[in-house]
């Protein structure tokens, strides 16, 4: 298409949206510059592909008046974390965009510069996909690639009894960001600067997949998963798959200085920030004996991890002490579920 069109104009057919995608491929000679209708990939020597699909959908996932370089980000970031969680190296992704009307040139440009952002950060091509047109909202589909070394991935089942349970970076930004990019009164409400508002919506906006924390999730971790639907959810998720009781000490959770100043003006919204989700940080589980070599190793590739708590024997249920040591009041919803 004719790249000199005005932002506004409107993208003419399909195989124009391939035209503006098809730079992403470069670096990835198997994605034949989106030419065919298959891409082809050889793992590494000596490796297994790890395979990860998270759509995101306008109105649940993002919001009608973010950028298109925010929501090619995040859909991008949100399957990218799944990969690090696991120990896994990206590769390439595979793309289904369904539109619910023909976009228009100065939003493809801004979505073509986020995902070339994000594959840039995160060391992956687009390698193919699709796009159509349907009704409903707008939604992304995307299918991550990664690779591990063969028989090293770690798994969300395999935590054990005697377990120390770690999270990184902190919880509960993303939440509050949502919350400020729905309402901006908020900020004000909670006391918060400028600058740490913008940080909270970012940190909804655009999650930042810890992929510097793949080899010390390989060398040391018992079990690992990311934590997107609220760390109260996940955490409960990884006891049952692994059929193990897990216990998580409130007052250790991490939080920014941000959050702390709104948790500040209303303690209570502490059962909030663990369950609201969208935190995109990776929950494992480490032996003691290895506990302080995981955490050495996170610090030494740049991402702080803290112990929040400890696998139990039992069965899989979980125990939560408050900050006062009483048990913790949750919400009747622990965290987010699409049904």
């Amino acid at each position: 298409m004719d790249r000199r069109a005005p932002p506004d104009a409107v993208v003419s057919g399909e195989e124009a949206i391939i035209a503006l995608l098809a730079p992403l491929t470069q670096g990835s000679p198997g994605a034949f510059g989106l030419k065919d209708d298959c891409a082809l990939l050889a793992p590494p020597p000596d490796t297994e592909l790890v395979l990860k699909t998270d759509p995101v959908a306008e109105g649940i996932h993002f919001l009608p008046g973010d950028s298109p370089q925010d929501v090619a980000w995040k859909a991008l970031a949100v399957n990218v974390s799944d990969l690090a969680a696991k120990g896994a190296a990206p590769l390439g992704y595979l793309m289904a965009v369904s539109f619910p009307a023909a976009p228009t040139v100065g939003w493809m440009t801004g979505f073509v510069e986020g995902l070339q952002a994000a594959q840039t950060w995160f060391g992956c091509h687009l390698m193919g996909g699709d796009t159509d047109r349907r009704p409903g909202p707008l939604t992304i589909a995307i299918t991550a690639i990664g690779s591990v070394p063969r028989g090293r991935m770690v798994p969300r089942t395999t935590a054990q009894a005697g377990d120390a349970l770690f999270v990184s970076g902190t919880i509960g930004d993303a939440g509050l960001g949502l919350q400020l990019a729905k309402t901006a009164a908020l900020e004000t409400a909670w006391g918060l600067s400028d600058a740490e508002a913008s940080y909270l919506r970012q940190r909804y906006r655009r999650p930042q997949p810890r992929l510097g924390l793949a080899a010390a999730l390989r060398q040391y971790a018992s079990a690992a998963m990311d934590i997107s639907d609220g760390l109260i959810k996940d955490l409960e998720r990884m006891g049952r798959a692994s059929g193990v009781a897990s216990r998580l000490v409130a007052a250790d959770v991490p939080l920014s200085n941000p959050a702390r100043r709104v948790m500040a003006r209303a303690p209570e919204r502490l059962a909030e920030l663990l369950t609201a989700g969208d935190d995109y940080e990776v929950l494992a589980t480490v032996p003691q004996d290895k506990a302080r070599l995981f955490a050495a190793a996170a610090k030494a590739a740049g991402i702080a991890v803290t112990e929040i708590g400890g696998m139990l024997p039992g069965p899989p249920v979980l125990s939560i002490a408050g900050p006062s040591g009483g048990p913790l009041a949750l919400p009747e919803r622990t965290g987010w579920d699409h049904f």
